[in-house]
């Protein structure tokens, strides 16, 4: 009798698949980290992530899980031997492509991108916000190698109305830390309540003076309703320091340093009032339900805002004193308005539908 094929033989004789996964990862942003869970978690099985990060051997213990490598993001040598072994590059999530903060950010990942194209891996921009992008170089940089993508996808409308400009094929979804699965796995609730979570972090558009209205407002809160506040830095360099001032004025308050962002995210399922700066502490809160306050630095929360008509205040147009704010925060605490996350729950799952997609 002839030897009949084995069914499974193809599938076990098949080479592993690799895909490079470029973020602003191991730099300790909590929301960065989440969005690289979002990836993780929406990458299909077969592929195996390589990791650039800051922080190697960090990146490499928080995310054993997923059975990632990881190289350091400044090896250049390494990067290039990984990259011959990969069949994908990604960029995974956030907005990388602007140089409002740093001119040389989108030189750095737009041109790894474009080394990577050049290396013949497929290319794939994912849950992207592009802009602003002042710098003729920059733009062009961004237009070229979009143009040679497998995939974009971007979580908000600039974004979105930039790239159809530039008449490239672009998915819009909401940002993909929407269906990141929390982890209560620290408990809060032994916390004297009501329990109002705070992040704030360094910004020009959080001045000294704007600073000192809202620690005295947050300290009139406390004195009033005996409440703890939880200060939650997401990013030690930027919010670190703020978090520790505010801790030595109010009474009872607690600094939480947490670098897990799936439990990070599930401190806001036992917290009454969140008041944040930072668009994945309102992301968070609000997907886990969670009454928000959101303070807005930077358009992309504002949209948030919008979006779910959520109660706040824009940064540079701050015209209350100390009184007002906790006013607010009072009625908040006696009347929550707790937000439907459902539908942009739904939507945000777009990014992964397409990444699994692309994979296929």
């Amino acid at each position: 009798m002839a030897n009949l094929p084995n069914p499974n033989f193809a599938q076990l004789t098949t080479p592993p698949q690799f895909a490079m996964l470029c973020g602003y990862y191991g730099m300790g942003n909590a929301g960065d980290e989440a969005l690289l869970v979002s990836l993780l978690q929406a990458l299909p099985r077969s592929i195996t992530p390589i990791v650039l990060s800051k922080n190697p051997a960090e990146t490499q213990h928080q995310y054993e899980a997923y059975e990632i490598q990881v190289v350091d993001r400044w090896d250049l040598w390494a990067i290039i031997s990984a990259m011959n072994r990969s069949q994908f590059f990604l960029w995974g999530g956030g907005s990388l492509m602007q140089d409002s903060s740093s001119r040389l950010s989108p030189v750095y990942y737009g041109g790894l991108m474009k080394l990577a194209q050049m290396m013949g891996l497929k290319t794939i921009a994912w849950a992207q916000g592009i802009g602003p992008l002042n710098g003729r170089f920059n733009r062009w940089l961004t237009r070229h190698v979009l143009k040679r993508s497998l995939l974009v996808t971007v979580r908000d409308r600039v974004s979105y109305e930039q790239v159809q400009r530039w008449d490239i094929l672009v998915t819009l979804a909401p940002d993909p830390v929407w269906t990141m699965v929390a982890q209560p796995k620290i408990e809060v609730s032994h916390l004297p309540s009501p329990r109002i979570a705070v992040n704030l972090r360094s910004h020009a558009t959080l001045t000294p003076m704007r600073l000192q209205i809202l620690t005295k407002a947050l300290i009139d809160l406390q004195d009033e309703t005996q409440a703890t506040i939880i200060l939650l830095p997401f990013q030690k360099s930027l919010d670190w320091d703020i978090a520790q001032a505010l801790h030595l004025q109010i009474p009872g308050s607690e600094v939480m340093l947490i670098e897990n962002p799936q439990i990070l995210k599930g401190i806001f399922q036992q917290v009454d009032l969140t008041i944040a700066m930072r668009l994945h502490g309102v992301i968070m809160a609000a997907s886990e339900r969670c009454c928000c306050y959101a303070l807005s630095y930077d358009p992309k929360v504002m949209r948030i805002m919008e979006v779910l008509n959520l109660p706040g205040m824009v940064l540079s147009d701050l015209n209350l004193d100390a009184d007002a704010f906790k006013t607010h925060w009072l009625r908040l605490l006696n009347h929550p308005f707790i937000p439907d996350p459902t539908p942009l729950i739904h939507d945000a799952d777009r990014h992964r539908d397409r990444l699994q997609e692309a994979f296929s």
